[in-house]
């Protein structure tokens, strides 16, 4: 990430470099954040800034042994930007985050734990051992995001932990075949067993009534965890706060749309939302935000 460096100016260069990172990589965040202070728009980009960079980082290596290596690298920027040494650019936009936020290290931690998850596990046997990864690979970034953002009371927390693993779910059900691809299956094995889906039909990208029985019961899962989230929200200091952590549970909800109007078929074709989609869903999590902050101002 550069060499070390200290003063103002360097600062303003790592938070320019997390907000390079964020629109390349996480458009659908970015598209969202645009309804942030300036102030928490910066930290949120800090935090996903250094998430990408680290799964970049992994999944860049060229075998097991540059991974983990790569790894134990990222773990040892973490443990520099907690603490107080010169560093680079970029840590320091991170760890100016991680103090004026207080986000606690073992969600960094947990992290980079689902991470080495992905070095050594290329399927998972339940849907309990994929859990595990979608809370340590998606579900921390939501209490990640929600101390950024800034909440009233605790119990908004297991709320924030079911927008993480809905999105999380999202992806794999859109990105089946790219995972397949590079020999992964983040699918319940039991499950796609009690289905009757083989993992030769994924290769065969062959969509049959057993596959979109599959995914029915999947996209279930994940739009319960979507309404489990949205019970959260209210709970999160600002509008602005409120209606990003809105629009992002539905424009991923949007995806699982989007996958139902292609018929399941996930396997040759990657469900997307349109941008005018994109419009309509934020201008809908505006006027019921709106809505929301009037009732708040007269109870």
């Amino acid at each position: 990430m550069g060499s070390s460096v200290t003063g103002p100016r360097e600062l303003a260069i790592g938070r320019r470099r997390c907000r390079r990172i964020t629109r390349h990589h996480a458009k659908t965040f970015f598209f969202a954040s645009h309804c942030l202070p300036r102030a928490v728009r910066r930290h949120s980009y800090a935090v996903y800034g250094f998430c990408r960079w680290a799964d970049n980082a992994v999944d860049e290596a060229a075998d097991l042994a540059d991974a983990t290596r790569r790894l134990d690298h990222v773990r040892a920027v973490l443990a520099l930007a907690y603490a107080d040494d010169p560093a680079p650019s970029g840590v320091l936009a991170f760890r100016e985050t991680l103090r004026d936020r207080a986000i606690p290290r073992q969600l960094f931690d947990d992290l980079l734990d689902g991470m080495a998850m992905d070095l050594t596990e290329d399927r998972y046997p339940d849907y309990p051992a994929l859990d595990l990864y979608c809370y340590r690979v998606a579900g921390v970034v939501g209490l990640m995001m929600t101390h950024v953002f800034g909440y009233r009371d605790d119990c908004c927390l297991p709320h924030a932990l079911a927008l993480g693993r809905a999105m999380q779910l999202t992806n794999i059900l859109r990105d089946i075949r790219e995972d397949r691809e590079r020999g992964r299956v983040y699918l319940p094995q039991d499950e796609l067993a009690r289905f009757g889906v083989s993992e030769e039909q994924l290769a065969e990208q062959r969509v049959d009534d057993s596959f979109r029985a599959f995914m029915r019961f999947q996209i279930d899962r994940a739009r319960r965890a979507y309404a489990e989230s949205e019970q959260g929200i209210p709970f999160l200091i600002g509008a602005a706060s409120r209606l990003t952590v809105r629009v992002m549970g539905r424009l991923y909800g949007g995806i699982l749309d989007e996958i139902e109007r292609l018929d399941y078929d996930v396997l040759q074709t990657r469900a997307h939302v349109s941008t005018p989609r994109k419009l309509r869903l934020l201008a809908d999590c505006q006027r019921e935000t709106m809505s929301e902050s009037w009732r708040r101002s007269w109870s």
